[in-house]
């Protein structure tokens, strides 16, 4: 159910992906996805994008929606239109990483993904 969570703050070492979120019957169509980084170290990327399943078991294999890729700390935002998608009944987010330089080659970045009906949170961002 939506608004939700696609990845709770959690710190992420390697490539993954989130839990399945229900999109319900009575869940707008456009969402507002927040892309948080709230730690990070030097050297390293992550590209995060929104797969859809029908069924919650079998997502797509090419994302409906992704941020550009991301090196800094930073909040970012995105909107999700599933209006032309009816048969979506679940979305989840997932990450790949990358890491360069000396050192430990282990990319290691704190974010969250958090998504909400778009139309509510423009109405609160104007008040």
């Amino acid at each position: 159910m939506i608004p939700n969570f696609l990845v709770p703050e959690q710190a992420v070492r390697q490539d993954g992906a989130g839990p399945a979120i229900e999109i319900g019957p009575d869940t707008p169509r456009i969402l507002s996805l927040t892309f948080g980084i709230t730690s990070i170290i030097e050297q390293e990327s992550i590209d995060l994008a929104v797969y859809t399943s029908a069924d919650g078991e079998t997502f797509s294999a090419k994302p409906i929606a992704a941020f550009p890729q991301k090196f800094y700390c930073g909040t970012y935002s995105l909107v999700l239109d599933l209006s032309e998608t009816p048969d979506v009944r679940f979305i989840r987010a997932g990450w790949k990483m990358n890491r360069w330089g000396r050192g430990d080659q282990t990319p290691l970045f704190s974010i969250y993904v958090f998504a909400e009906d778009a139309p509510a949170r423009a109405m609160a961002a104007a008040s």
